[in-house]
């Protein structure tokens, strides 16, 4: 017994042993990590500039304390109500709206029997993703133009009048969320064919056997299998509530629609970037994060009361 004792390896060379083996994946490790600590968490260290009046002639660490001023100013400004009810409806049609698509596109595509044709509507419906936002916006302003857009041109074929989409302020959140179903839904329905593929064959085969349609076996064992993931993707888009795409909504934004486009990201910009004044865009900078945060978290609590394999920590 003892000789067979003596014979096995050391907790620390079988350790060392497979950090060896997965040196690749180490390395491969190296880019992202670096990416998060130089990108994400050492600029992190900027958000102090929130409780500091910021001059850049002075500096950072020459420029003086200021507390919660700003905040204070944020808060009881005209601009606080608009632009956090914009942000959560924007945020709120996404989820009504743009979450489920995904979801439906993956069922449709795996419901597809060629594969060919199959891998064919997948390519198409993936495509929106790889092009820029700037052509996207390009493209829905020149459909949705009053005079020469094809969407006029079909309501004057019709029989109506010509609406001036972008002048609109009731058409603006529906127009956002049109054009991001059509560019990221078949980005985001990859992760749910992943989870389709990951569903055992025999489930079906039992179904089958059992005399389940189509229709049955949707809901027995398709739809159940695939909701913690699709609990799992809902928090982290809660998440991302009040984080509205800035590039999106300035593309599409006008000074005649500003009443209702502008959200927490484009205020930063133009009282950051426009305005100069980085400490108080910093503060609403920080707010947001604060706010996105918290619904995390208590969303994932909620999530954690009902299916706790389904929630994110």
């Amino acid at each position: 017994m003892r000789i067979a004792e003596a014979t096995k390896p050391y907790p620390r060379l079988r350790r060392k042993g497979r950090y060896a083996d997965e040196r690749a994946l180490w390395i491969m490790l190296i880019p992202v990590v670096a990416y998060f600590v130089f990108f994400r968490y050492l600029p992190m260290a900027g958000v102090a500039i929130a409780l500091k009046k910021f001059s850049p002639f002075l500096g950072f660490s020459d420029s003086p304390w200021n507390g919660l001023e700003y905040f204070r100013q944020f808060f009881a400004s005209i601009y606080f109500p608009r632009v956090l009810r914009n942000t959560l409806v924007i945020g709120a049609y996404y989820l009504l709206f743009a979450f489920p698509a995904p979801v439906a596109l993956a069922l449709m595509l795996n419901s597809v029997a060629s594969p060919p044709m199959k891998r064919t509507f997948q390519t198409i419906t993936l495509l929106p993703h790889f092009v820029s936002f700037v052509v996207i916006a390009g493209l829905a302003v020149n459909m949705l133009s009053p005079r020469t857009g094809v969407v006029n041109l079909v309501i004057q074929a019709l029989g109506g009048e010509s609406v001036f989409f972008m002048q609109k302020q009731e058409y603006f959140k529906g127009i956002y969320t049109a054009i991001r179903i059509f560019k990221e839904t078949g980005y985001e329905a990859i992760v749910y064919l992943a989870a389709l593929s990951a569903i055992d064959p025999t489930l079906y085969e039992a179904a089958e056997v059992d005399g389940a349609g189509r229709m049955r076996k949707l809901v027995s064992i398709t739809l159940p299998s695939l909701i913690p993931t699709i609990v799992l993707m809902f928090l982290v888009r809660i998440g991302n509530i009040v984080s509205v795409s800035f590039e999106e909504v300035l593309l599409l934004q006008n000074d005649v629609i500003l009443e209702t486009s502008e959200v927490i990201s484009t205020y930063v910009y133009r009282r950051g970037l426009i305005g100069a004044d980085y400490s108080y865009a910093t503060a609403v900078g920080l707010f947001e994060t604060v706010v996105a945060l918290a619904l995390v978290i208590g969303s994932n609590a909620i999530a954690r009361r009902f299916r706790d394999a389904a929630s994110l920590w």
